[in-house]
This record gives structure tokens, C-alpha cells and sequence, in this order.
């Protein structure tokens, strides 16, 4: 699998790291050391297929760079890898509050990482819902192609993870789906993610979903389910 991939550093040593076992690997890569430059690349065609994202930046937060790159139009959906040294739960949460894909906190195995990416981009480009069919429950309508989501009239903005998340709920509503079962096919990976993660991404998706939120079941100690019937 291959792709452009943007890297979000300010230390060059670890950035020219990280681009020649990307490039190795058969990825294309571009380069910033500034929040402030990395919005500007990441608007710059060909766009990314993926960021890989520091925290601690010289100018602004990386926290500050993944809200304004969702609020922008042609970067909304471009998946985004944190990478940083700040390891506590409490960071994590706030980075995919913001909108963040993975989290991987330093130091990290170089080779861990480029498996994160690969997993994150896998689940990003690949859907299992059929090509071509614009879906609809109750309010809610998803069309799988255009990665877009409304309610009502409504559009929805949705990170590429929340959207792999509702997409898989959806495709297979009525079914109970436990944790382990949403790690393994949303986030594609079987490492030493917690359970918790699913938690915190189910909330956010129902925040964001509005009303349709309630679509979304939880069955306790078992995991969420999507509603069979509208009714």
C-alpha cells in the first residue's frame, strides 16, 4: 500500500527518520516542522493520504492544528496519526476528541508505527459496505462513495474513523458488536489499545450523529449494536 504521507515534526533528526523508512516502505512523503506550515501542505495538492501528527509544536498545539485541518473542507476527511511524548490517558482522550485516527506516544518503535499507518490507511480506503449505494435509516443518510453524512438536510462532519465506526454499525445493524470485535475490524489492529477507546469514539459519534445518536445502542458488558428498526 502506498500514499503521500505529511509529516508533523519539529525535531529534523526524527522527521528525516521517519521519511526515509516511510520512502523505504514505498510511501511517499512530505515534510513540516510548523503547525502553521502543516495546514498550509496539507492544503496543497496532491493532499495527503495521511498525517502523521506531533504534539508539541513550536507555534501552535498539535491538538489546535487537528481541529482547524477538520474544519477545513479539503482536509476534513485525511486521517490523522498523533505521535507524540505526552502518553497520558488523559492525552489521548483529548486527541481524538479533536479528531484524531491513532495515537502512538513517544518513544515509539519506528516499525510499530509504520504498522499503525498502514492499518489506519487500510481502514480508511476500504470500506465494507457495497460501492455505489447510498444508504439511509430513519434521518440519517450516508452515502459510502462521497464518505458524507447528513441528517436531514444537515451535513454531518465525521473524522475517516467515525465514519469506518458508523459504517460498520450500520452495515450490520441489529447485531450486537462487542469492544475487541470494533478494534479489530474499525481500527484494524490488535495492539495495546484499551477498550476504552471504542467508549470514547462511540460517545463522540453519537454527539456529533444529534438525534440519530439514539440509533446507537449499548448493551452493557457486551458492546454497542445499532438499532434494527427505526421504531
Amino acid at each position: 500500500m502506498s500514499g503521500l504521507i505529511l509529516i508533523v515534526e519539529d525535531e529534523k533528526d526524527l522527521s528525516t527518520t521517519l521519511e526515509y523508512n516511510l520512502e523505504r516502505e514505498g510511501y511517499q512523503t512530505r515534510a513540516a516542522y510548523t503547525g502553521e506550515e502543516a495546514i498550509m501542505l496539507a492544503q496543497k495538492s496532491p493532499y495527503p493520504d495521511l498525517i502523521l501528527l506531533d504534539l508539541m509544536l513550536p507555534d501552535i498545539p498539535g491538538t489546535e492544528v487537528c481541529r482547524r485541518l477538520r474544519s477545513i473542507g479539503e482536509t476534513r476527511h485525511i486521517p490523522v496519526v498523533m505521535a507524540t511524548a505526552k502518553g497520558e490517558e488523559i492525552d489521548r482522550v483529548v486527541g481524538f476528541e479533536v479528531g484524531a485516527d491513532d495515537y502512538v506516544p513517544k518513544p515509539f518503535s519506528v516499525r510499530e508505527l509504520i504498522l499503525r499507518i498502514r492499518a489506519v490507511l487500510r481502514r480508511t480506503q476500504t470500506l465494507d459496505l457495497e460501492a455505489g449505494v447510498e444508504l439511509t435509516f430513519g434521518d440519517l443518510r450516508v452515502d459510502p462513495d462521497a464518505h458524507q453524512v447528513w441528517l436531514g438536510e444537515s451535513e454531518i462532519v465525521l473524522t475517516a474513523l467515525e465514519f469506518k465506526l458508523l459504517t460498520t454499525l450500520l452495515s450490520r445493524k441489529g447485531r450486537v458488536q462487542s469492544r475487541k470485535q470494533l478494534l479489530d475490524d474499525v481500527w484494524g489492529i490488535q495492539a495495546d489499545v484499551s477498550t476504552r477507546t471504542v467508549d470514547t469514539h462511540v460517545k463522540r459519534l453519537r454527539h456529533k450523529l444529534g438525534s440519530a445518536g439514539e440509533y446507537i445502542e449499548t448493551l452493557r458488558g457486551v458492546g454497542y449494536r445499532f438499532r434494527p428498526h427505526t421504531e
